[in-house]
């Protein structure tokens, strides 16, 4: 439990917490609040032999595998969705045995955690019988359940090192409040051993606490403010996706690692000694005012997408 009153750091020590070989937990999912700035220093620190856990990922995950530094992947699903469909970097690097592959649902992730909060070894599950989940993960077990006579599947409780997650906002306490789906945010920080946070904005307790506490203090070891700390993917309804850039990046990794390192990591995370200076190399104020505006319209929605 962590009780300190004042829980803010740079962002160079928060993402200082995460270890090389931990197992990290990433909160969102898909293009929807990743917390990408906090991925950037991840790499700029030279964080290696990572154990990736989440739901339904995207480019944090093919970014992270881009730049080497993860050793496994137990996520459910890792990709551009339907707009520009597969996960590239992710894919070279699985294929090639860089990254070993422990594939996942995100049902038997939600009972694995779901047995780390509540204390107990595994969680039995009636999903996954039939596909090769099994040969994927040898550690899941299966029985007759000595009540109904019914195959089930065991699997273990899953407690992360670390569960790295982006806020909408907090106070200085640690309390987090998310506006929209938690996606798994909110069983990894209660099943991890620590949970760092970047947030879109510090605000007083009294104001956090109207807007209500979707991650109380005692689960956050420690938080940044960074703002726009999610682009390229969105953080609604503070600001929208950012397809323009998320292009630029596909392209530079369906050109090959050699063109991605080249054209994409040395410019936006090797070349950026900081957050801010990210943000004025992907446009400056001028592109997130941009972002911010999807909300006036439809018209202004549209554009974003062209």
């Amino acid at each position: 439990m962590y009780t300190q009153t004042d829980k803010r750091c740079t962002l160079t020590e928060l993402v200082a917490h995460i270890q090389s070989g931990d197992c990290l937990a990433i909160g969102g999912g898909l293009s929807w609040r990743e917390p990408m700035a906090a991925l950037r220093e991840l790499i700029r620190q030279g964080i290696k032999d990572l154990k990736l856990i989440g739901s339904a990922h995207g480019i944090d995950v093919d970014m992270l595998c881009g730049a080497g530094n993860v050793a496994v992947s137990a996520e459910s699903y890792v990709g551009f969705e339907q707009d520009f469909g597969m996960a590239l970097n992710y894919r070279r690097a699985c294929e090639s045995g860089t990254v070993k592959v422990e594939d996942n649902c995100c049902y038997t992730l939600v009972q694995q955690l779901r047995a780390a909060i509540q204390g107990l070894p595994f969680m039995p599950i009636r999903s996954v019988q039939g596909t090769d989940f099994l040969k994927l993960h040898p550690e899941f077990k299966t029985m007759t359940c000595p009540f109904t006579g019914e195959q089930l599947v065991l699997v273990p409780a899953l407690k992360p090192d670390v569960a790295l997650i982006h806020a909408h906002y907090a106070d200085e306490h640690g309390n987090l409040h998310i506006e929209g789906p938690p996606v798994a945010d909110i069983l990894f920080a209660k099943a991890a051993k620590k949970v760092i946070a970047t947030v879109e904005a510090l605000i007083p307790h009294q104001e956090l606490a109207n807007k209500g506490v979707t991650i109380p203090y005692f689960y956050v070891t420690a938080l940044c403010e960074v703002p726009y700390g999610t682009h390229p993917t969105s953080c609604y309804p503070r600001y929208a996706y950012d397809r323009e850039h998320t292009k630029l990046y596909y392209q530079a990794a369906k050109n090959g690692a050699d063109n991605f390192r080249d054209n994409y990591l040395n410019p936006f995370v090797y070349g950026c000694k900081d957050h801010a200076s990210y943000l004025n190399l992907i446009g400056g104020q001028t592109k997130l005012i941009r972002l911010e505006q999807w909300k006036d319209g439809i018209d202004q929605w549209m554009q974003l997408y062209e």
